[in-house]
């Protein structure tokens, strides 16, 4: 029989995860604060769930996709929450990008009501989210990734066992430096070529076929010719990504420059009221800097 799987979280990355794993096979159990998608699941095949406590108790495998650590720490730990329901034995895979540090107080404490715990952020966005193509950076004991991995494999290409709990969470945050960096750098590239006059479609053309092609580069690559910055994962999101970045490099005793001007950068953009774009879409900033005219 298939393993009963929890999803708490049904945003722009939780809603295609589950139903990925409807399309897998797995009975699937829903909850999250917005109603809209928790009907469109059930929909789709799912069973609705009136809290994470209500998830807890009906699951073998229970995954969360929120927003940051205090909602993840809320959900696991607090009223009506996985601690109050969960069954000795339960696998708890957060794929949330939190704190490392979090990650591994939750995992304690559950781990005293009999509860494994992998720590298992993802890379990919949305379009990964959609095509089950996803990197999904693993923390935990070797056993439970074991069980886990046939799940993971409904969600993703690329599932790596990094060390013990937290080392998920510090590969994810690695991984959000390069990919902020490097939408900055395509940015600053990119506002380069169009104040030279040059066709932005020929240039990403040219870009992707030598040393500057990036994944990011390919998968942005429409919204830099559009001019249109709808989010796969928001500024918002990944400034917050930035700010566990800093904290943890911080704590690390590691300097961060360029990550520290990018972080400002993204800040901007959400003093400026564009929060909500794409993450890509700090190009805007660029261009209106240099006295480009935008779109967003």
């Amino acid at each position: 029989m298939a393993l009963t799987i929890g999803m708490i979280g049904l945003g722009i990355m939780g809603r295609p995860m589950a139903k990925n794993l409807l399309k897998a096979g797995y009975p699937v159990v829903v909850h999250s604060r917005s109603q809209g998608p928790v009907q469109e699941l059930v929909g789709a095949g799912a069973k609705a769930a009136a809290s994470p406590k209500d998830v807890a108790g009906q699951v073998d495998v229970l995954i969360t996709m929120l927003p940051n650590s205090p909602e993840v720490e809320l959900v696991a730990l607090g009223r009506a929450g996985i601690v109050e329901g969960a069954r000795k034995g339960l696998l708890y895979l957060d794929m949330s990008t939190i704190s490392p540090l979090v990650s591994q107080k939750v995992g304690h404490t559950l781990g005293a009501k009999g509860v494994r715990m992998l720590d298992a952020p993802v890379s990919g966005g949305e379009k990964g989210a959609i095509d089950a193509a996803l990197s999904i950076m693993v923390g935990g004991e070797k056993a439970d990734f074991d069980a886990a991995l046939p799940v993971f494999q409904a969600l993703g290409t690329t599932i790596t066992l990094l060390g013990p709990l937290g080392a998920g969470g510090f590969t994810k945050l690695a991984n959000q430096i390069i990919v902020a960096v490097n939408l900055t750098a395509l940015g600053e590239a990119l506002t380069l070529a169009k104040k030279a006059g040059l066709d932005r479609a020929l240039t990403l053309k040219a870009l992707s076929g030598g040393l500057a092609g990036s994944k990011c580069l390919d998968q942005k690559s429409p919204n830099y010719v559009a001019g249109s910055y709808n989010p796969g994962f928001k500024i918002d999101l990944h400034f917050k990504d930035l700010g566990l970045i800093m904290e943890s490099s911080r704590a690390l005793g590691v300097p961060l420059p360029c990550t520290a001007v990018v972080q400002e950068l993204f800040n901007a953009m959400r003093v400026k009221g564009k929060g909500g774009l794409d993450h890509s879409g700090v190009i805007t900033l660029l261009e209106e800097l240099a006295g480009l005219p935008t779109q967003s």
